[in-house]
């Protein structure tokens, strides 16, 4: 089952942390999978090529090789949701994906609202005149995953005892 909850998010950031695996977030889409990948850290996040869509077979075929290529142990799927947080079609169609993807590459899967993560990927292309579709695809998995380390890391600040 795929994971939807901060606590099993958690979880699996803190077991993939402990071997030092990078993460690796997508965007999914209908004509493109937009991809991330963090440092072995969980610091920052990179956009990686975007995948252009084939088939259900091709696209995780291309994508356990992105997982193997790159020693990603935990994978985020944006989640689209509509801006009164409703889910609709494509969360239905993204939520299918994360499921097969989990049950495919074998690797923990969380599900991450990624509302504005595409608009934010538009206007920082604006700001640098570049704008190709494929681009901005994985710009927005690169912002979902950097939202979701900086949330990582501020929830282990927050659960650190303080030292007396």
């Amino acid at each position: 089952m795929v994971s939807f909850t901060r606590v099993a998010a958690s979880a699996a950031h803190a077991a993939a942390s402990s071997k030092a695996m990078r993460i690796l977030a997508l965007d999914y889409g209908r004509r493109h999978i937009g991809v991330a990948i963090s440092d072995e850290l969980g610091v920052t996040a990179q956009p990686l090529a975007a995948l252009e869509r084939k088939n259900r077979r091709e696209d995780l075929r291309r994508l356990r090789e992105v997982v193997k290529k790159n020693q990603a142990g935990l994978i985020i799927v944006g989640l689209p949701l509509h801006l009164s947080g409703k889910r609709g079609e494509m969360a239905a169609e993204a939520e299918q994906f994360a499921a097969r993807v989990q049950k495919e590459l074998g690797l923990p899967v969380v599900m991450r609202d990624e509302r504005l993560t595409t608009w934010e990927a538009e206007e920082m292309a604006k700001e640098s005149r570049s704008a190709k579709s494929a681009d901005l695809d994985s710009l927005a998995a690169a912002i979902l995953l950097r939202e979701y380390l900086d949330e990582e890391r501020a929830r282990e600040k927050s659960d650190r005892p303080i030292d007396t």
